[in-house]
């Protein structure tokens, strides 16, 4: 037998359904069950009903038509009589409505997650398809009404920055190691910001921050008491970067070395004779900088009379720029290894490297994979004791790092030969291995002694870093906490910018990121 449904179905609890009308939409004509309410101001019960109006609340769509509930609501008469509040509206209750709220509890949590999936005009698309009577501002209203904010008192924070647009304008996130998830997103990264918010914070014990100055300039101002923990990779990093400017200092010695200090314009191709002569125009820049600094000029004023940037200066001064034939990041570097064993297992062909590249996810052309077969067959041709071309400084650090098995002949004699006369690099590899090796196995007491040893060597300018930062590198060795969840946290919020939040102000981001968590 079939059964009919009872209107009382597609209502709210809560509510007793009076008629049902249809028109261009439905209209619910209903009204409380219960008989009596509470005052808000005393909390005492009444029934004595002063007067009542209708209350319209927008509902979900039925039969794919929008619908909306007419309540009828009474006002009591408080009966205590030290209540200053005399009439009152009764409450619908959380489940069906909250004060003042023009939707029902259930379409506001459709709204909300619409808003919060999707921004304010996709989620206003979407909402139109299914009946849902919000538009795009109604939608980031209800994420920023729901934001969930962290209700614990955080302990152990990680801290580190995040580009809103890269190069140009950066903030800060703060999450919370212990139960890794984010606490706060700032406007930017200066130090007054980061210190206002975590003095606000005293109960913070352990701060895990990179090793930039500015974080941990608040942190001692605002936390005087707290732990600071220099992030493990950043310190593997920042070793590797130190050894990469010892080779970059010492690139003229090494030239000098396998005897290409001076570079004949008539062997060269056409595409090296171009980046030679960009040589030689940094040269001729960098003379006229160096000048004004041996006569004690401040980088500020040079950088005002020159035009150039003061990072270029603050570099050409530190001796920085000394490559001839500079090698930008390759597309190749992820798969090099893997391309060094096909070549040494008979496969020479470029083509068909290429091709069993592409099928391991390789996305680059023919050609970067051709140049490098090419330049792996000259490297094969050159004759014993003539090194050829000085590889860059970056691709020298990389030689002088890798294992002797995995490289080629020319390869082998260049890395050869700078190892016997420029013994300085030499020197800085075997501390740069005992700096990862301590850090990977937590010999914060080797520390006082590797600085000592390391002081009066090129990688002088890490270890000054090092020494002002002593504290919080040491904690990296002691501490658990390392700032690898704030980095996951800064890729979760790419995504989120990407997904339609990439112009969105700071507090919707980070409703959407603590969602996200």
């Amino acid at each position: 037998m079939a059964r009919s449904l009872p209107p009382d179905v597609i209502a709210p609890p809560g509510l007793l359904v009076d008629r049902v009308e249809l028109a261009d939409r439905i209209t619910i004509i209903a009204h409380p069950v219960a008989t009596s309410a509470r005052c808000p101001g005393c909390d005492q019960p009444s029934s004595s009903v002063h007067s009542r109006y209708t209350r319209t609340l927008a509902d979900l769509p039925v039969a794919g038509m929008q619908a909306v509930i007419e309540v009828g609501v009474r006002r009591f008469r408080c009966a205590a009589s030290g209540c200053p509040t005399k009439v009152f509206a009764e409450r619908l209750g959380p489940d069906l409505a909250g004060p003042y709220a023009r939707r029902t509890a259930r379409l506001e949590t459709i709204v909300h997650h619409l808003g919060l999936a999707l921004g304010g005009r996709p989620a206003e698309r979407l909402s139109r398809r299914l009946v849902v009577p919000a538009r795009r501002d109604t939608m980031l209203r209800s994420v920023r009404r729901h934001a969930a904010r962290p209700v614990e008192a955080p302990r152990v924070i990680g801290i580190d920055d995040w580009a809103f647009r890269r190069g140009r304008r950066y903030g800060t996130i703060i999450v919370d190691l212990e139960r890794r998830r984010p606490l706060a997103l700032l406007p930017d990264r200066e130090s007054g910001t980061v210190e206002a918010w975590l003095s606000a914070h005293p109960e913070i014990t352990v701060v895990a921050r990179d090793r930039g100055g500015g974080y941990g300039e608040a942190t001692t101002r605002a936390l005087p008491d707290a732990v600071q923990t220099a992030d493990r990779w950043h310190l593997m990093e920042n070793a590797s970067a130190a050894f990469l400017d010892a080779v970059r200092r010492s690139m003229p010695a090494i030239r000098k070395a396998v005897g290409a200090a001076t570079v004949d314009p008539e062997r060269l191709t056409r595409a090296e004779r171009l980046r030679y002569e960009g040589y030689l125009r940094r040269e001729a820049t960098g003379e006229a900088i160096l000048a004004f600094s041996r006569q004690g000029v401040p980088i500020k004023t040079i950088a005002r009379t020159t035009g150039h940037s003061r990072k270029l200066i603050r570099n050409v001064v530190r001796g920085l720029t000394g490559d001839v034939f500079r090698s930008r990041q390759s597309s190749l570097e992820a798969h090099l290894p893997w391309l060094e064993g096909e070549w040494k297992a008979g496969c020479r062909n470029g083509a068909e490297l290429w091709r069993r590249l592409r099928a391991r996810g390789f996305t680059g052309s023919l050609r970067v994979v051709g140049e490098w077969a090419t330049r792996q067959r000259r490297s094969e041709q050159v004759p014993d004791g003539a090194p050829g071309q000085v590889p860059s400084a970056r691709r020298l650090a990389r030689l002088l790092t890798i294992a002797r098995d995995g490289l080629t002949k020319a390869d082998a004699v260049v890395v050869s030969t700078v190892e016997t006369e420029v013994t300085g690099l030499v020197e800085a590899r075997s501390l740069v291995s005992a700096f990862q090796a301590m850090v990977r196995e937590r010999r914060h007491a080797d520390l006082d002694g590797w600085i000592e040893r390391a002081g009066a060597s090129l990688l002088g300018s890490f270890v000054a870093g090092l020494v002002k930062d002593k504290a919080a590198v040491a904690a990296a060795s002691t501490e658990p906490w390392s700032n690898g969840q704030t980095e996951g946290q800064i890729t979760r919020l790419k995504l989120v910018k990407r997904q339609m939040f990439g112009r969105a102000n700071l507090d919707l981001l980070e409703a959407r990121l603590v969602a996200a968590a």
